[in-house]
C-alpha cells in the first residue's frame, strides 16, 4: 500500500491561463525518513531534496521551499523575486551550516512570469532534481543535472548509460548549502496549451524509466493521478530513495490555445548554451 501524500489545486486563472496541479511525496521502501520537500500553489511549483543527514537534510529542503512561500498567491512573479527568494534560501540553509555534515539540498521548479503580455514559466534548478515539459506526447528535460556524473557525459567521457551506473552518480557539484556557492541555472519558456511540467527529486529517475514516465504523463487524466501514480511506480521498482513529484497542467485562453495548435514546431528544451537560458 502506498503511504502518499497528495495535494490537489483547484483550477486558476493567471494570465490569461488556468492552471491546475498535483503533488505527492514518499520517504521511499528503504528510509525511515523524508528529506524531500516541495511548494506548490500559483505561481511557484517547487521541489528540493534534503542532503546532510536526516534532520539536517530535511530541514534544508524545507528552509528552501519556505523561502519562496511569500510568493504564492500572486498571479506572476518577476526574475527579481525570484532571485531575492533563492537568496533568502542560501542565507537559510546558511543558517544551519554548523550541523556536520553541512546540510544541503537541491532546489527545481517553475514559477508563472509574464514576457511581452505572453505567459513564460521562469525555470529554476541547482542540483539534481529535475524539472521537464510534457508536450504532445513528447518529454522533455528543461533542467541539467549538477552532478559529477553530468559533467562527464558532457565531456564525452561517459555515455548517459554509463552515467546510470557510475560510481559518481550521486556526487552534486552544486547545490543550496552544502558547502556550494554555486548559482542556479534559469530557463525561459512560453507556456503551451496542454502542456504538463514535472517536477521532481532523483528518487522518480532513479527508478522510472524515461518511457515510463512519458507512458504515465500521456494516460493519466489530472495532474494529481498523475503525480501519484509516478510516485507508485518509483516504489513498486524498488523505491531506494525518497521520491517526490509534482504536476502542473496549463491551459491558455481560446484565442491564444488556437494560435499555438496552429504553430509548426514544438518547442525543445533548450541546451544551457542557448539564449533561453536567462540571467537572473
Amino acid at each position: 500500500m502506498v503511504d502518499a501524500l497528495p495535494s490537489t489545486g483547484a483550477p486558476i486563472v493567471t494570465v490569461a491561463m488556468e492552471l491546475s496541479w498535483g503533488a505527492c511525496s514518499d520517504p521511499g521502501a528503504r528510509r525511515a525518513t523524508n528529506e524531500d520537500a516541495y511548494l506548490v500553489g500559483t505561481p511557484v511549483f517547487l521541489v528540493a531534496d534534503g542532503m546532510g543527514g536526516h534532520a539536517g537534510g530535511a530541514d534544508a529542503s524545507r528552509r528552501a521551499v519556505e523561502s519562496f512561500r511569500s510568493l504564492v498567491g500572486r498571479r506572476q512573479v518577476s526574475a527579481d523575486d525570484m532571485r531575492r527568494a533563492f537568496e533568502d534560501a542560501v542565507a537559510g540553509v546558511g543558517e544551519i551550516s554548523s550541523r556536520s555534515p553541512a546540510p544541503g539540498t537541491t532546489l527545481s521548479g517553475v514559477a508563472v512570469c509574464e514576457e511581452r503580455g505572453v505567459p513564460h514559466w521562469l525555470v529554476l534548478n541547482i542540483g539534481d532534481s529535475r524539472t521537464y515539459r510534457f508536450l504532445r506526447g513528447e518529454l522533455d528535460q528543461i533542467s541539467i543535472d549538477h552532478s559529477a556524473v553530468q559533467d562527464l557525459v558532457d565531456e564525452g567521457a561517459i555515455s548517459s548509460a554509463e552515467a546510470e551506473r557510475h560510481p559518481q552518480r550521486h556526487v552534486i557539484t552544486r547545490a543550496v548549502g552544502a558547502g556550494s556557492a554555486g548559482l542556479p541555472d534559469y530557463w525561459l519558456l512560453p507556456v503551451r496549451h496542454g502542456e504538463r511540467i514535472l517536477v521532481c527529486s532523483d528518487g522518480l529517475p532513479k527508478e522510472v524509466p524515461v518511457e515510463v514516465i512519458t507512458a504515465v504523463l500521456a494516460s493519466e487524466l489530472t495532474a494529481s493521478g498523475a503525480a501519484q501514480r509516478l510516485v507508485r511506480e518509483a516504489l513498486a521498482r524498488g523505491g531506494r530513495d525518497n521520491v517526490t513529484v509534482v504536476v502542473v497542467d496549463a491551459r491558455l485562453s481560446d484565442a491564444a490555445a488556437a494560435d499555438d495548435l496552429n504553430e509548426d514546431t514544438v518547442p525543445r528544451a533548450p541546451h544551457p548554451e542557448e539564449d533561453e537560458r536567462v540571467e537572473v
